[in-house]
């Protein structure tokens, strides 16, 4: 498949073994949605996301998913935020300085390993008195047990799967926690595009099946009363509809 843009014709159009397949204006949401999934690749394999930081911690996060996230959490108004995978902290910090601009709320951090640096600098960050960390598997039985120990039994919770993303790990995550979610709010399996980026320089070929999308559409089968929902933008002037996204079909809803 091969895209060709010409910006003197305003036209994106694409060709299969030299035949042109469709054409679309590219002034158009069909180029816009087109131009933006080859920008989420290209962007990844360059490590885009890993230039920006969150008062002063790297985030590791594309700002179009932090923003949506904001948007979310907002609208939840969680008493509750646990993440597994905290890396440098900067997504623990995000979700606290929103926490503290909304009046209520704090953060759980779950990490196989917080490393030294990274400990340090959270612990001394102005915004931890919101954030509590625990150390250890996220599947292990004794972590899962702290982190019940910690949400009262009417707190309102939402949960970001951010460690391991084989679908493996992320079912287990999914097991382990989805009880603590409340109605009307989410579990989040984050990082699917691996399912599009397993062809990429920076990609493993295995990611095409092995991914947390696939683990989210696993669990929601036998599930029913969660389902896979990509929350409705709160504001929208455009004829836009899709995010732009390295979390495709990472939000699940608990409806009942």
């Amino acid at each position: 498949m091969k895209y060709i843009i010409d910006t003197d014709k305003k036209e994106i159009y694409s060709e299969d073994n030299g035949s042109k397949i469709c054409s679309h204006k590219l002034y158009s949401k069909e180029s816009f949605e087109i131009i933006s999934q080859l920008w989420l690749k290209v962007g990844w394999n360059e490590k885009y996301p890993y230039t920006f930081s969150w008062m002063g911690r790297p985030v590791i996060q594309l700002p179009e998913d932090m923003i949506r996230t904001q948007e979310v959490i907002y609208k939840v108004k969680p008493d509750v935020i646990l993440e597994t995978g905290i890396a440098h902290g900067g997504s623990l910090i995000f979700y606290a300085s929103l926490c503290k601009a909304m009046g209520k709320g704090r953060v759980i951090g779950v990490d196989i390993e917080i490393r030294k640096h990274n400990r340090e600098a959270i612990e001394s960050h102005e915004l931890f008195p919101f954030i509590t960390l625990i150390e250890g598997s996220s599947v292990a039985p004794d972590t899962v047990q702290k982190v019940k120990n910690l949400i009262g039994k009417n707190e309102r919770v939402l949960i970001l799967l951010d460690s391991n993303h084989t679908k493996e790990h992320v079912l287990a995550e999914l097991e382990a926690y989805h009880t603590l979610v409340s109605p009307g709010s989410y579990i989040v399996a984050t990082d699917g595009s691996m399912k599009d980026l397993y062809d990429v320089p920076r990609g493993k070929p295995e990611w095409k099946e092995n991914h947390p999308t696939a683990a989210a559409q696993e669990f929601v089968a036998s599930h029913k009363e969660y389902k896979i929902e990509v929350p409705v933008w709160p504001f929208n002037e455009s004829a836009l509809s899709e995010n732009i996204t390295h979390w495709p079909e990472a939000w699940i809803k608990k409806i009942g």
